[in-house]
């Protein structure tokens, strides 16, 4: 089987890259889930229920939140009503929204759950790995492998996170520096891994931004409204392959342009 995780998806060029290259991408390589990181998907920062059907139409299975989760307004109203987004499972027990999906193909169900990472990251968030803990603890025995995406700053900390959940998921995938790392690998002989899958949206950029402000913030530290860029939008994502016991056999990381 084959999962399909697609790195943080940055404003309407990330939207855009998705709806082109998604569904056929599905067809060609035979995937079974697609899950993407939606948490930049409204003007770089957050989600709009608007927009979450968008890509849920287009292709993708569920979406995942992080640090961003609450930037748009009124979504904390909205995400209730989305039954395929679940924010971050770490947050505080009174958060609306999921904190976790279960999705269901050829009678295999896979987890899917957030945590947020606290090394270098402001929002107020439980340990990511005792959160880890005690949702699979929780669910045992209604699922058949498990995606965990760890939403986080430090690489150390998403390494850690790896190794602590090896062998007891299908993947532990890493989201939010918006640039890809080259480490994939399958942890212990069971769990698909990377620290950062990257950014979904427009390379052309500093993490998705139109390059000349966010320079100029470095040069001279003024203020300045960094708007999203426009120019090579790529979908960044991580395939993992899976046995039907849920064990890992391969991660392949995706760099991908619409093609005509």
């Amino acid at each position: 089987m084959k999962l399909l995780f697609i790195g943080d998806i940055v404003g309407k060029p990330g939207r855009e890259i998705v709806g082109a290259v998604v569904a056929k991408l599905r067809k060609e390589r035979g995937i079974d889930f697609v899950v993407a990181n939606g948490e930049n998907a409204a003007a770089g920062a957050g989600l709009t229920g608007a927009i979450a059907k968008t890509l849920l139409e287009g292709g993708v299975d569920a979406l995942t939140l992080g640090d961003h989760v609450w930037d748009q307004k009124g979504f904390e109203t909205e995400i209730t009503g989305l039954d395929r987004v679940c924010r971050p499972a770490n947050l505080p027990a009174g958060n609306p929204g999921r904190d976790h999906l279960i999705l269901e193909q050829n009678g295999f169900r896979l987890l899917v759950f957030t945590v947020l990472g606290r090394t270098f990251m402001g929002l107020k968030a439980e340990c990511p790995f005792l959160c880890a803990d005690a949702v699979l603890q929780r669910l045992a025995g209604q699922f058949d492998g498990a995606l965990v995406e760890i939403h986080a700053e430090a690489t150390s900390e998403k390494q850690a996170l790896g190794w602590h959940l090896a062998g007891r998921v299908t993947a532990v995938l890493g989201t939010h520096t918006h640039v890809a790392t080259a480490d994939a690998a399958v942890l212990g002989g069971n769990t698909a891994f990377m620290c950062d899958v990257g950014m979904t949206g427009p390379h052309e950029s500093v993490l998705g931004r139109e390059i000349l402000p966010v320079l100029g913030r470095f040069l001279d530290g003024m203020p300045r409204r960094f708007e999203i860029a426009k120019n090579d939008n790529r979908l960044s994502a991580a395939l993992v392959d899976f046995a039907p016991d849920g064990r890992a056999t391969g991660i392949e990381w995706l760099s991908l342009k619409a093609t005509p």
